[in-house]
């Protein structure tokens, strides 16, 4: 057994778990009555979810792209830096391996940014950036509310990234890339300006979600392949569409309410981003990123859209519920929300299957 057969399926296991805890923690949020397995497990919620789960997905994505497995310890120090935050929360050395494992993600991207000094590499590199920043000033003691949006620009900065570089093969114009880059500037000043002058940098963050949500609306690839001939190009292109439409509300909700650290419409807009967008994306990455990861193909299957229909009607309803106070709908969306996660892994699972596995090397 090599050693990326060792790690990889540890880091796997480390991130799935979290993934798990934090749909727990989530349905005990919303008020669900389920055991209290732990504690400090319902205020760790939004940590489990962004760098438990998505931090080391991605870091693992990256270091497997890059071939080298001594970078395994950074998704390992973010894998590992969950349990013990929850294990051992009056120390914060789980904090710290979680901040060291964000640390080690600006040096990969260092890494590629040396390799090839484009544009979509440095967005990428800039949303690494933001996920270290974020972890250091969770670190010092800030509330999860105050340092939100730099977790959020991790993951949008990263996707986005990823989205300009697949856009090159539309020959990508000096015009729409200068979009691009001034869409995402405002985004980043807003996320900056925020940490003190919190509702002028709210809105300059929504402003810039906007702005990159209208970008790629109109000019990414998905946008040609929404009615393509082949079922797997077509079903990738409609997640991205309509990832891209919750980027976009969620940038609405937070120009027109601005700055707000509790409540329903913290709860719409950060689900419309964490929820609508980001795991929309995975949704639609998925079938690309784990034959890679996994060296295991997944042939697409129709019941795909079982998970990204109930995905994406459950979180209206959360939404809906909460600008109504609709209560018990919020719930409920909440709760189908976590259900087409797991039902969108479980119908992976059984694709993934339907292949022989090739040796990992």
């Amino acid at each position: 057994m090599n050693q990326r057969s060792l790690f990889l399926p540890i880091v796997l296991f480390l991130a799935f778990l979290a993934l798990l805890a934090g749909l727990w923690a989530g349905l005990v949020r919303l008020g669900w009555v389920l055991p209290d397995i732990h504690i400090n497990l319902t205020m760790a919620h939004g940590a489990l979810m962004v760098s438990g789960f998505l931090g080391t997905i991605i870091a693992m994505e990256r270091v497997v792209a890059l071939r080298k497995t001594w970078l395994y310890v950074v998704p390992l120090s973010s894998g590992v830096g969950w349990v013990v935050s929850l294990a051992l929360p009056q120390t914060g050395f789980g904090q710290l391996l979680i901040t060291l494992g964000s640390l080690g993600m600006v040096f990969i991207l260092g890494i590629m940014i040396r390799r090839e000094p484009a544009i979509h590499v440095v967005i990428i590199g800039a949303g690494a950036l933001c996920w270290f920043i974020g972890n250091v000033l969770w670190l010092s003691g800030l509330a999860v509310f105050q340092i939100v949006f730099w977790w959020a620009a991790f993951l949008i900065l990263t996707i986005t990234g990823e989205r300009l570089e697949l856009s090159r093969v539309l020959r990508m114009t000096r015009i729409k890339l200068t979009l691009f880059v001034i869409s995402a500037g405002i985004f980043m000043v807003g996320v900056v300006i925020g940490m003190f002058a919190i509702q002028i940098g709210a809105r300059l963050t929504g402003l810039g979600m906007l702005a990159l949500a209208l970008w790629l609306l109109r000019f990414d690839i998905a946008r040609r392949n929404l009615g393509h001939r082949l079922p797997l190009t077509r079903y990738i292109a409609r997640c991205l569409y309509v990832g891209y439409l919750w980027l976009g509300f969620a940038g609405l909700l937070t120009l027109w309410y601005g700055a707000v650290n509790a409540g329903v419409i913290y709860d719409a807009i950060l689900h419309s981003i964490f929820v609508g967008f980001t795991i929309s994306m995975i949704f639609g990455h998925a079938p690309i990123i784990f034959p890679a990861v996994l060296n295991r193909a997944l042939p697409y299957h129709p019941s795909f859209y079982v998970s990204l229909v109930l995905l994406h009607t459950s979180l209206i309803m959360r939404v809906v519920g909460d600008l109504g106070g609709w209560f018990d709908l919020r719930r409920w969306g909440g709760m189908l929300n976590e259900i087409s996660i797991l039902l969108f892994l479980r119908s992976e699972e059984h694709t993934s299957k339907l292949q022989s596995p090739n040796t990992i090397s």
